[in-house]
């Protein structure tokens, strides 16, 4: 029997009542799965459909099956969305425990780095902030920093990421206190960055999706890059922009050479 089995589904609701309000919510099996490969902190985990859960672990990502064997809490799904009231499909969600901000601040401020930091400057839609998460964690980016009122780890931004917060440093910072290293901003009057080579040690800066790079972040820019784009097209979504800029960098390293 597993950790899980003995567990009541009171003492799980008892237990993510009183983790709620400090914890990163995770929604959904992908969401879990990400967090859990990634070295989360998992304290609870619940599902309306615990064998349906374990069955999609077995397909999809077996590395983790046995950890969600351990964690995972079957609660009857009305109670499951009055605690998560916008339900992922898979009727699944978790709490996990933030990393420190230290931890994160070491990790984007160590030289030498093997991959860029991605800089959003002051964005506003938090899907688009959740999609660069995901992308940058699947680049291997150092991490992701964000100025600005937006809440990296807002639950809408993790959603979007599905899980993989924890396979990079997210943070929010100003931009005085950005990490050290060249900082290419993106901007539509800067140098083709197809003539460019992007160092491992690059800040990756990208203007809101409303009103482009702020006055603070052209300044700190040591060059401004542009992206390819045809006449008449106004702008890439922020995702893809980020995308394009990842992968022109990582397209300079051998193949197969792991951040």
């Amino acid at each position: 029997m597993s950790r899980a089995d003995a567990t009541a589904p009171d003492d799980a609701v008892r237990a993510w009542r009183g983790l709620a309000d400090t914890s990163v919510l995770l929604d959904g099996f992908h969401a879990i799965k990400h967090a859990l490969r990634f070295g989360a902190r998992v304290p609870v985990a619940l599902t309306g459909d615990r064998a349906g859960v374990l069955a999609l672990a077995d397909e999809l990502a077996p590395d983790v099956r046995d950890a969600l064997d351990s964690l995972l809490v079957e609660v009857p799904e009305e109670r499951l969305r009055a605690l998560v009231p916008r339900l992922h499909p898979t009727a699944t969600a978790a709490l996990a425990v933030r990393p420190s901000r230290a931890a994160n601040l070491e990790a984007l401020w160590r030289m030498p780095r093997p991959a860029p930091v991605v800089v959003l400057d002051d964005p506003r839609n938090l899907g688009n902030a959740g999609a660069v998460i995901r992308l940058a964690a699947g680049f291997g980016a150092t991490g992701v920093v964000t100025t600005g009122t937006l809440d990296p780890w807002h639950p809408t931004v993790v959603r979007g990421g599905a899980g993989l917060h924890f396979a990079t440093a997210v943070e929010r910072m100003e931009v005085a206190e950005l990490p050290p290293g060249p900082v290419f901003a993106l901007d539509a009057e800067g140098v083709d960055i197809r003539g460019l080579k992007l160092p491992d040690d690059a800040v990756l800066a990208f203007g809101s999706e409303r009103s482009g790079l702020s006055a603070g972040l052209r300044e700190r820019a040591d060059q401004l890059v542009s992206l390819p784009m045809r006449p008449q097209v106004s702008s890439y979504n922020l995702a893809t922009s980020v995308g394009m800029a990842l992968f022109h960098w990582s397209a300079g390293r051998p193949p197969g050479l792991e951040t």
